[in-house]
């Protein structure tokens, strides 16, 4: 399928975005703001390279391959393109496409096939968790934001990784019968995927957004500093009982058992998401 015509299909559109009526004096003063976009700008753009592990590594499964190719990459592209758009227009002196070079050059060390789970349904699980992760992420972002334009991007990407989400599960429910993968295995996988939310390209994309934002500054802020704002605007609003119900999906626990896993995995989630 073409670009347009995979465009064709996307729930919204970039010109669906009025930025003009952005409130960008209310915006340029936020710095923890402007970190938490232009950081899911960066990871949002790199899609490109994971998708194109991902098809690899599904190569003979026409169905995954072709909606990873032709509609998970294209939304998560637009994506960035919507953020990376929002963030040249409030803070036009920002050189978003050098600082993203910088992210990238790290960032795509890291992002190869060997990062994959070593089965198809462990990778399924992997990016369930991944997708629970951007859906609690722009819900978070969207509860403290006060900026109309902003609020309605964040809310449009939200719904697009509600339903990334869905379609990993369901291909994980495919490949768990096929794999015979046993519950001690989807926990082993949700537990390191969990614990590497905070890691990875979450956190070179922050370290690389901070380091040109506050480029060149005589006092600019230390990194842990930076880390511990934006995590706290964040942590105010997370919703953990969404982040518990997405990560235990996979696990298929009856309804009783997981009341029961609820509120010790909530606390759990907290420590290694907010810490």
């Amino acid at each position: 399928m073409h670009n347009d015509q995979c465009a064709a299909h996307l729930r919204w559109h970039l010109e669906d975005i009025d930025f003009s009526s952005t409130d960008t004096a209310r915006m340029r003063v936020r710095d923890d703001i402007f970190l938490l976009v232009c950081s899911a700008s960066f990871v949002e753009s790199g899609a490109e390279t994971y998708a194109h592990n991902l098809v690899d590594y599904f190569t003979g499964d026409t169905e995954v391959g072709e909606w990873l190719s032709e509609r998970w990459k294209v939304e998560e592209l637009q994506h960035g393109r919507a953020l990376k758009t929002y963030v040249q227009h409030v803070w036009p002196e920002f050189d978003w496409d050098s600082a993203y070079a910088d992210f990238f050059a790290e960032y795509a060390k890291l992002c190869t096939c060997d990062e994959l789970e070593p089965t198809r349904a462990q990778e399924l699980v992997a990016r369930c968790i991944v997708e629970m992760g951007t859906t609690t992420y722009y819900q978070t972002l969207n509860a403290v934001l006060d900026e109309p334009v902003l609020r309605d991007i964040t809310w449009r990407i939200r719904a697009d990784e509600v339903q990334h989400y869905k379609h990993f599960y369901s291909y994980f429910l495919k490949y768990q019968q096929q794999e015979n993968l046993r519950r001690p295995h989807v926990i082993a996988t949700l537990w390191r995927r969990a614990a590497e939310l905070r890691k990875g390209d979450a956190d070179i994309a922050l370290r690389h957004a901070a380091a040109w934002r506050f480029r060149g500054c005589r006092q600019a802020p230390a990194y842990a500093a930076i880390q511990k704002q934006v995590y706290e605007l964040m942590g105010a609003q997370y919703p953990m009982d969404m982040v518990v119900r997405m990560a235990l999906k996979p696990l298929q626990l009856n309804a009783r058992l997981q009341r029961w896993a609820e509120r010790p995995i909530a606390a759990v989630a907290r420590r290694v998401l907010l810490r």
